[in-house]
């Protein structure tokens, strides 16, 4: 399978809610953009994810679920078919706060495959990719050959 078949593939699959998690789902976390090796998710501003009710800024773990999931998919992007994987190490510095009433953009790149491990930049930003609010380092490892949930094709235009 080439690579615009199967980004289209699981462009479709992750569009329906029923297969992404419903952590994802509950935050509003979108997909923006695939590309071979790359994902870019973004997170709309909501008042019930902030971590601090006074100043509206976004809870960390809001920034953290948002880069993991770009990280995630960028390494399904690379792999080029969907498998089992798992984060093995994800290590995040926090920049800035999220500023209320702005979206979180996070960026991945799949940099590096291994027969067992993937290797993942990633960065989190409002509108300038210039001026993020954290930067990551992390690794997956492939846990499993087969996918853990339904097949791309079952869900394929």
């Amino acid at each position: 399978m080439n690579d615009s078949i199967f980004l289209d593939q699981l462009r479709a699959f992750l569009a329906r809610p029923g297969n992404r998690s419903p952590h994802n789902n509950f935050l509003g976390l979108e997909i923006v953009h695939l590309e071979h090796a790359r994902a870019v998710l973004r997170v709309p501003y909501s008042e019930r994810l902030a971590g601090n009710a006074t100043t509206g800024v976004l809870h960390g773990g809001v920034i953290t679920t948002a880069i993991d999931s770009a990280c995630g998919v960028s390494v399904i992007t690379a792999l080029g078919k969907r498998m089992g994987i798992a984060t093995l190490d994800l290590r995040i510095d926090y920049l800035k706060p999220a500023q209320p009433g702005q979206a979180v953009t996070a960026a991945a790149h799949c940099y590096k495959v291994t027969r067992n491990i993937c290797f993942v930049r990633a960065i989190a930003y409002h509108a300038d990719r210039d001026d993020p609010i954290a930067n990551c380092a992390a690794s997956f490892m492939i846990t499993s050959l087969e996918p853990a949930g339904p097949a791309l094709a079952e869900d394929a235009p």
